[in-house]
């Protein structure tokens, strides 16, 4: 039995920083175990928060050159943490950050370069697990689902509140998951115009109270119409949602609290539709856990019928970090880590790329 020392790396759509969570993962016969050693966040400068929002609008030669000063931070940061912590790693399993998603054009992309981080690491690194489901005309998302069929099997559903909202769950025998749509990217977006990172605990958003004409508004978007596999990137909620939440003006208490009433929604319509027994569990992960007036809420909007489960802080904020440790697992196996069933891929895949430092 190979027990395998992973250190895996996430950042989010929120652009809250960068995950790192080292792992160990083993198969015991056909089942998939963890442990979460060590974890650390690494909060964004002001400068590279910027960079990483603003990179949507970048030339392609300006684009090229953050992916590799990108990977070079991240790269650092890995050595710097390996190194405090006196930790032994086979691989680093890296997401990068996305900058571009258009599934639909046939490309996905991520900064946060696997060479650069190699070698400023001087470890092996395994990275871009979007772009081979892409070429083989899936969505490229969402990944996690690899890690919620093979480490957290024993919930109906699994429900991950990052800067987006995604779910996977089983049905008929394979994994279905997809975007439900908006999470903390409207949230930050509305308490950043404040000056505020963040809305701790929901305490604003509990005082405020829920503009109609901006849920509405929210609720109407097309997105939410679309058939699964369906996923979403930045350039949607720039191009949808930021005109909805400037256009209306309102306390910010009342924006945050409408923001958590059409999340909650959102997710409730999508759990009511896909369960199938009277008695289920919701397992909740991703920042958005955190958002005590959110869990709240959502327990509200589900009923007596679905109870949320939420877990671990540790887990709560690196699942993700750890899903992609077990997809660099994966890779290394040669075992299939994108499910086709989620993306709309012709095919089940095994995908990332290795990358040797020199």
């Amino acid at each position: 039995m190979t027990t395998y020392k992973i250190l895996g790396l996430m950042s989010g759509t929120s652009l809250d920083g960068l995950d790192l969570a080292y792992c160990t993962i083993w198969q015991e016969g056909h089942t998939w175990q963890f442990g979460i050693k060590k974890t650390k966040s690494v909060s964004y400068s002001k400068e590279i928060q910027t960079r990483l929002k603003n990179s949507i609008e970048l030339s392609a030669e300006e684009l090229l050159k953050l992916n590799n000063s990108y990977g070079t931070w991240l790269g650092e940061q890995c050595d710097l943490f390996i190194n405090d912590n006196g930790l032994e790693v086979d691989y680093i399993a890296s997401h990068g950050h996305t900058t571009h998603h258009r599934p639909e054009n046939g490309f996905t992309y991520q900064v946060g370069s696997g060479q650069h981080l190699a070698n400023a690491s001087k470890q092996k690194v395994i990275c871009d697990f979007r772009t081979n489901d892409v070429a083989l005309g899936g969505q490229g998302a969402p990944l996690v689902p690899i890690g919620d069929r093979l480490f957290f099997n024993k919930y109906d559903f699994c429900l991950n509140l990052g800067g987006i909202s995604n779910i996977s769950f089983e049905h008929n025998g394979k994994r279905i998951a997809y975007d439900i749509g908006l999470a903390n990217m409207i949230l930050n977006h509305i308490t950043r115009k404040n000056d505020l990172d963040y809305d701790a605990g929901g305490n604003l958003a509990k005082n405020g109270k829920i503009n109609i004409e901006m849920l509405e508004q929210l609720n109407a978007l097309e997105f939410y119409k679309l058939p699964f596999p369906k996923s979403i990137g930045y350039e949607w909620f720039v191009e949808k949602v930021v005109p909805i939440v400037e256009s209306t003006e309102d306390l910010m208490e009342n924006l945050l609290c409408t923001g958590i009433h059409h999340v909650c929604e959102q997710v409730a319509i999508q759990v009511k539709a896909n369960k199938k027994k009277t008695a289920n569990t919701l397992f909740v992960t991703g920042g958005g856990a955190l958002n005590d007036f959110l869990i709240e809420t959502l327990q509200e909007k589900l009923g007596n019928s679905t109870k949320v489960v939420v877990p671990s802080k540790q887990l709560i904020e690196f699942k993700e970090a750890l899903v992609f440790a077990l997809m660099g697992v994966l890779r290394i196996e040669k075992k299939t880590n994108v499910l086709s069933s989620v993306t709309g891929a012709q095919r089940d895949s095994s995908s990332g790329v290795l990358f040797l430092p020199s």
